[in-house]
Formats: structure tokens, C-alpha cells, sequence
């Protein structure tokens, strides 16, 4: 199989190393292109090119997957996918632009530094190209599992928008204390800042824009500091109460 990737990001190059394919990379970045295409004994073409591939797979940024999908899915002749990590956009401009291929959204729940993860997936249809190219990300040991348009991108609202806006505001909050006064809870929370602040920020800022969630948390914040012990209290048993609960499912 040969593969045309669309992006010489972290992501793009995440799927050379992990796809068992012919890969080459267009990227309106040459020089990372380049880097990236060495890395993985491919090749780079040209933004402009008319050459066909087996696959297409679309590793750009949520805000061009669509532009992105309408230029570049007639170069496919089998099979187009896409690592946006949004998942409503990208099946429908598929859907549109490549009605007779296969179609896959994947969304690698992790930055490639952290691989092997897990890989939300909506199949849309399907094929034994991007069957074959979910089984190579198994085979790299993540764990790959079917989901919807809607849930996949509801869920990122709590797991992406909601959490890194939880993390990012508690940063932004925190004082200037010595290490020593950490607690678990603080030292936990110093780390998860760690992990979001060593990574792009317009990665961030895009999944803001896309995903609802941070309302949400600036909202959940102001009731905690606007409640009375009683409230407190109430709120406290409802966080704990939800959590036991995924608690006990995980256990089963």
C-alpha cells in the first residue's frame, strides 16, 4: 500500500511509524516534510501534486481537515482517513468528497510521545485498507475501539475541553509556594500541568474552539466557591457518588 500523509506534524508521523505502508508526506512545510519523510525512509511530494495513492490520510489541524479533505481526497483511490481528533466535520467531508472509498476517522487519545494509547475510531466505511491500517495501530499495542460521530465529540467536551481548562485554570491560580508544602492532590495536579504545558499551544487553543467544556468548568468553579457548608457538602456527595460508581464499573 502506498500513503499519502497530509501533514509532517507529530501526529503525520505518528501514522508513518505505526502504518505498514509506502508513505510519502506533502506538507506546505518542505523542510518538515523532509525531516519527516527521512525519518521514515518515504519520499515528499509537491502541495500541487496530481499523483494518486492507495490511502490519504488528512493529519492536519481541526480548523483546515475540511478545506483540506475537498483539495486532496481525489488523490485517493482506495481508501481516506483522518487524525483530527474532531470527528463530525471530517466523516461528512469525506463522505462528500470520497463517496466511493473507504472512510475512517481515527483519534489517537494521546500525544505520540505518550504511544501506545488508545484510538477512538468511527468506521464509515469500511474496507480492507483501513482495516489493514487498524490493525497495524493494534498491532503497535493501542487500543482501538469503536465509537460515534456524536459521542466521540461530545466526549471531548469533558475529556479535552473541560479537562485541560480544569488544569490551565488551577495554573493560572496557583501561587508561588515551595515544594515542600505539596500535597498528592497538588503534586498530582502540578504534574498534570506539566503534561499540558509542554505541548503546542495552538493545539490547544483549536480544541477550545471546536469543543464546548470550559464553560462548563467555569461554571462547576463558581458554584464551589459561592456554596455554604451545607452546599459544600452536597456537591462533595455528588462528585463522590459519580465517581464510586465509574469506580465500581471499572472493577467489574
Amino acid at each position: 500500500m502506498n500513503l499519502l500523509i497530509v501533514g509532517a506534524g507529530a501526529m503525520g508521523r505518528w501514522v508513518a511509524d505505526t502504518v505498514d505502508a509506502d508513505v510519502a508526506f506533502l506538507d506546505r512545510d518542505a523542510d518538515a516534510a523532509e525531516t519527516a519523510a527521512e525519518a521514515v525512509d518515504g519520499r515528499v511530494v509537491p502541495v500541487d501534486t496530481e499523483e494518486r495513492f492507495d490511502a490519504l490520510c488528512l493529519a492536519v489541524p481541526m480548523s483546515a481537515v475540511i478545506d483540506t479533505i475537498e483539495v486532496y481526497a481525489p488523490l485517493a483511490e482506495r481508501a481516506v482517513f483522518d487524525i483530527t481528533g474532531v470527528m463530525a466535520a471530517p466523516v461528512a467531508a469525506m463522505r462528500e468528497h470520497a463517496p466511493d472509498c473507504e472512510r475512517v476517522s481515527f483519534h489517537p487519545l494521546f500525544a505520540p510521545r505518550n504511544a501506545p494509547g488508545n484510538v477512538a475510531v468511527v468506521t464509515d466505511e469500511s474496507g480492507p485498507v483501513t482495516d489493514a491500517i487498524r490493525d497495524d495501530m493494534t498491532a503497535a499495542d493501542n487500543h482501538v475501539f469503536e465509537t460515534t460521530v456524536e459521542e466521540h465529540d461530545e466526549a471531548m467536551e469533558t475529556v479535552q475541553a473541560g479537562a485541560h481548562t480544569a488544569v490551565l485554570a488551577y495554573a493560572l491560580a496557583a501561587g508561588d509556594v515551595r515544594d515542600e508544602f505539596a500535597t498528592p492532590v497538588s503534586a498530582g495536579l502540578r504534574d498534570l500541568v506539566e503534561t499540558v504545558s509542554d505541548g503546542s499551544p495552538q493545539v490547544y487553543s483549536e480544541i477550545q474552539s471546536v469543543f464546548e467544556g470550559a464553560d462548563d468548568v467555569a461554571a462547576a468553579a463558581a458554584q464551589i466557591a459561592a456554596a455554604d457548608d451545607d452546599e459544600f457538602e452536597s456537591l462533595y456527595h455528588d462528585v463522590s457518588s459519580r465517581f464510586e460508581t465509574t469506580r465500581e464499573e471499572a472493577d467489574r
